[in-house]
């Protein structure tokens, strides 16, 4: 998929942005068969309660394994991340020297985005690779939500 794929753009951000579109489709296809697998009865209508599902649910559906933690950003009200210390998506693919910003990640930053998509709750999902001490690899997929979402979060509170 990376080799098509880099053929037919013009640089590291358009090659990211396809690579988000993919994962976007089979997000959505995902996020369709695991309501359906996991016999989810009533559709989450709190921003959690839909980020605790991707980080359990999803997770371990795709790798195996739920991510590594979730957390809400400090600094931001509308900012969440779940973070991935080793991404089996990564561990198998060598980026040339030239590509070296590139971050195939991008792809699971589109799954993430269909299934906050699914749950009405649109944000701007990208991967970011934060090394730490062990997990040179670890990978942050940062939420943005759209502030519509937080306005609707706090009718219901």
């Amino acid at each position: 998929m990376l080799q098509y794929t880099q053929k037919r753009v013009n640089g590291i951000q358009d090659l990211e942005r396809k690579l988000n579109e993919f994962g976007y489709r089979i997000g959505a296809r995902m996020l369709e068969l695991l309501t359906w697998r996991e016999k989810v009865a009533k559709r989450e209508t709190r921003v959690l309660g839909v980020l605790y599902f991707i980080h359990n649910v999803v997770w371990k559906a795709l790798f195996g394994k739920q991510a590594d933690s979730l957390e809400k950003s400090t600094e931001n009200e509308d900012e969440y991340m779940i973070s991935d210390n080793d991404p089996i998506l990564t561990r198998y693919i060598s980026v040339p020297k030239e590509l070296s910003q590139l971050n195939c990640n991008a792809f699971i930053a589109g799954i993430v985005e269909a299934c906050l998509d699914g749950y009405q709750f649109p944000a701007r999902v990208t991967a970011h690779t934060v090394p730490v001490d062990g997990f040179p690899q670890r990978t942050t997929i940062l939420i943005k939500l759209d502030k519509d979402v937080l306005q609707r979060e706090e009718l219901l509170k």
